[in-house]
């Protein structure tokens, strides 16, 4: 009976075939959230500007598979490094980076995102909560791997083959940013923005953000660009006030 025995324990161990795999660890769903009052609470919006000549954008050739060359209508170009028809820029996380500190925010229930399709990730640029659930879909009838590199949270490293289940992931700490690789193709690229509050916005096709329900109080912003580098600012915002924001990145920034 004892190998009988030790054979039940080692199934139950197993629990079967999972596609989550979370660190575990201290996050702000363990702790109460700070009330906020909302008749009082601040919005900050904002504009990434860009000036001098375009870069010359990367050109993606997905030869090596034809299920990714099948699914792109023409050519396809690097994300980093783009600039909008209007002059500002895409794919900026911006986000307050000091000043939030103070408070405690419960960990949002529902799950971000990362999509695949096209041999692409999308969004290119997301963002999330310490302990928020990161869901990666697939598109694409081809296997990718999916491998993000962080540096203060734990490394992982799934393959997704196609009509895989959605992988579930979360990400115990705060960091910005961590770059996202496919290993099966090279040239797949995003970026996650890992934040303690939902403090944070992406730009996109206007280059404008905007971040809500901010508490009076002083902080300190940054514009984090794949390309062009960060800046930040300091700013102070007033109970309900609206307060507008411009980043400026030049050519010269670039790296």
């Amino acid at each position: 009976w004892l190998p009988t025995v030790i054979t039940l324990l080692l199934l139950a161990g197993c629990g079967g075939k999972k596609t989550e795999v979370s660190e575990e660890g201290p996050t702000s769903a363990q702790q109460q959230a700070t009330p906020i009052d909302p008749a009082t609470v601040a919005t900050i919006t904002g504009k990434i500007l860009f000036q001098g000549a375009k870069p010359k954008l990367h050109r993606i050739m997905m030869d090596q598979d034809p299920v990714c060359v099948q699914k792109q209508k023409g050519p396809v170009y690097a994300e980093d490094g783009q600039v909008n028809d209007n002059g500002t820029l895409p794919n900026v996380f911006v986000y307050v980076r000091e000043g939030a500190e103070k408070y405690t925010f419960a960990t949002p229930q529902e799950a971000v995102e990362l999509d695949q399709d096209g041999c692409r990730y999308t969004p290119h640029v997301l963002g999330i909560q310490a302990g928020q659930t990161l869901r990666i879909l697939t598109n694409d009838p081809t296997t990718h791997n999916i491998h993000p590199m962080p540096k203060d949270n734990r490394e992982w490293n799934m393959s997704q083959p196609p009509g895989g289940a959605p992988i579930e992931q979360k990400f115990a700490r705060p960091e910005i940013m961590i770059p996202v690789k496919c290993n099966q193709h090279p040239w797949m690229k995003a970026y996650l923005g890992v934040t303690k509050h939902p403090f944070y916005a992406v730009t996109g096709s206007d280059g404008t953000f905007t971040i809500k329900g901010l508490p009076p109080g002083d902080y300190t912003i940054e514009a984090w660009t794949a390309t062009f580098g960060t800046q930040t600012q300091k700013l102070s915002v007033g109970a309900k006030e609206s307060k507008p924001v411009e980043f400026t990145f030049k050519t010269s920034a670039s790296s």
